[in-house]
């Protein structure tokens, strides 16, 4: 239970019912400064009316709701794990009603992006595709990697997740390309490769390939391969776990504390710029 004698940051969670929602309620119970203030879910849930806490064997007085509005009336912030078009009708509704957002959802297409960019001159939205702090400072190891083997380094992402993720490459793996992209002054919609199939020709210097895994109950791996001539560097992180992305998601909801607008990413938050 939240210390009462602290200022509270009173949280909303978007598929409150789903894996990442229970994870992410789970986890806000055990912080001493947050507060679960709404609980989210699509009208089919058969969860709806429910305590938001029940899976926990517990009361947290508050009840899944499917209408945006009346599980956003009493929150300061939205953690939303879900998919893009559900993300968009929540974001619609925090911006209405003056809420932050902490967004983990992926498979964003380009006009979303444009919309949550817009969306954040009204609020303060921090957005990653993975919100754990271990994926993020790989990702700063990978920009600097980048940097140093720009020349001689073929460069590969493989990522493994499990069965019933919906997108690829996940939007990690496509962070990871972006980041490395970024480092060595291309754009990665120019040089990315995401299939290979027959022949196919020698490869291409200048690109970065993706390989995808799905299977089984794969929380997410990545790696990306920097292979030269006689040496090769892989740069690795494995989930065990979501709560890596719930504790993540709880960092991003302190850093939007007191923040009226402007649009973030945990490089943001975790102080990596």
């Amino acid at each position: 239970m939240a210390d009462t004698g602290k200022s509270l940051h009173k949280v909303a969670v978007a598929g409150a019912t789903g894996r990442m929602g229970h994870m992410l309620i789970e986890a806000i119970r055990d912080a001493g400064d947050c507060e679960l203030a709404g609980a989210l879910d699509i009208p089919s849930s058969p969860a709806i009316g429910n305590d938001a806490a029940a899976f926990l064997g517990m009361a947290s007085g508050i009840a899944v709701s499917a209408d945006p509005r009346a599980a956003l009336a009493n929150a300061q912030v939205l953690i939303d794990f879900t998919r893009p078009e559900g993300t968009m009708a929540h974001l619609k509704v925090c911006r209405e009603l003056g809420i932050n957002a902490v967004i983990g959802t992926t498979g964003f297409g380009e006009g979303h992006k444009a919309q949550i960019a817009d969306a954040a001159r009204d609020i303060a939205i921090v957005m990653a595709p993975n919100m754990s702090v271990g994926v993020n400072v790989t990702l700063k190891l990978l920009q600097m990697a980048a940097q140093a083997l720009a020349t001689g380094y073929d460069i590969e992402i493989v990522e493994a997740h499990h069965r019933n993720k919906v997108d690829a490459p996940s939007g990690t793996a496509l962070k990871m390309g972006e980041v490395i992209a970024e480092a060595l002054g291309r754009d990665l919609k120019d040089c990315a490769v995401y299939a290979r199939e027959g022949v196919t020709g020698e490869r291409d210097p200048s690109t970065i390939g993706f390989a995808t895994i799905r299977g089984g109950d794969i929380v997410g791996d990545h790696t990306v391969l920097f292979a030269g001539t006689g040496e090769r560097i892989e740069i690795t992180h494995k989930s065990a776990s979501r709560s890596t992305y719930a504790q993540g998601s709880l960092r991003a909801v302190r850093f939007l504390a007191g923040k009226r607008n402007g649009l973030f990413d945990m490089f943001d938050v975790l102080g990596l710029r």
